[in-house]
């Protein structure tokens, strides 16, 4: 009798153990787990796959390889007025500043033109040129951007960023309220074009769409600055859908950055920040 006992003391405590090991286990996981990362939005996570999208090798396009090539045309300076030349374009695009106080004043729409044709010169991959730029001027339409950024911004300082994020940005006073979306005279959407379509309808890969589209916004945003306006650049995260169909673009636009765009208000500030100097960013070998 002594004997059952003590064996059915040595089962139930080996059923104890495995009950509560599987427990601890998590508990261990949980302790060596790491901070959670800031939410990330879906719209803005990089989409530079080469194989993103699935193409029926029968449907291909055509090759483009009878494309004619062409003797290119170049202007070469004297080594004096390369470096005065580009001593100058750095002056001009180190006074560029993230500007959030933007006067209502009108900008002349060839001037916004003449931007977006000069972002549109940017290099893509293949040259699938995957951007789409949306000129807003209508001042409802702009209201109703701040409403849907607003409303989500919010949520985003709240909770979404994090809270070393949100400490980050506080030297520079911004938060959810965007009253410049509503003053700028315009807002300029730049979306991604995650895929394209052949001339039969079926999904074309836009390579490195991404990189793409972001070396286009700096094109934009150097153009800006040499015309003499000035924006802010501006991420507005889990935006991207409802911005999408309240401009009527279709889903395979993915919203990359907008920038209001105008001239600066009399009262306009900004923090007083430096910019790292050269031996900080570049290596010689």
């Amino acid at each position: 009798m002594l004997s059952l006992t003590a064996v059915l003391v040595a089962v139930v405590c080996v059923l104890i153990v495995w009950i509560f090991k599987p427990a601890d286990r998590s508990l261990q996981k949980k302790e060596r787990e790491p901070e959670a990362r800031p939410w990330v939005d879906e719209d803005l996570k990089d989409s530079t796959d080469l194989h993103q999208v699935q193409e029926d090798v029968d449907e291909w396009p055509e090759s483009e390889e009878d494309v004619e090539h062409i003797l290119f045309s170049h202007t070469r300076y004297p080594e004096k007025e390369m470096a005065k030349r580009s001593q100058e374009f750095y002056e001009l695009l180190n006074k560029r500043r993230s500007v959030r106080f933007i006067s209502n004043e009108q900008v002349p729409m060839e001037v916004i033109n003449n931007v977006i044709k000069a972002a549109g010169t940017a290099p893509s991959g293949a040259h699938t040129e995957p951007w789409t730029f949306v000129v807003v001027k209508d001042p409802d339409t702009k209201h109703k951007i701040r409403e849907i950024i607003e409303k989500e911004e919010e949520i985003n300082y709240m909770k979404r960023m994090g809270q070393r994020w949100v400490t980050d940005l506080k030297k520079l006073r911004t938060n959810w309220v965007k009253e410049y979306l509503d003053t700028a005279p315009v807002l300029i959407l730049i979306f991604k074009q995650v895929h394209g379509f052949t001339a039969s309808g079926k999904k074309k890969v836009h390579y490195y769409n991404e990189i793409s589209v972001s070396i286009a916004c700096g094109i934009l945003l150097a153009a800006l600055q040499n015309a003499g306006l000035v924006t802010v650049t501006t991420t507005p995260l889990n935006c991207g859908p409802p911005l999408r169909m309240l401009l009527g673009r279709p889903p395979h636009e993915k919203l990359l950055m907008l920038l209001p765009v105008g001239y600066p208000s009399k009262e306009a500030t900004v923090p007083d920040l430096k910019r790292k100097a050269l031996d900080q960013i570049m290596v010689t070998v």
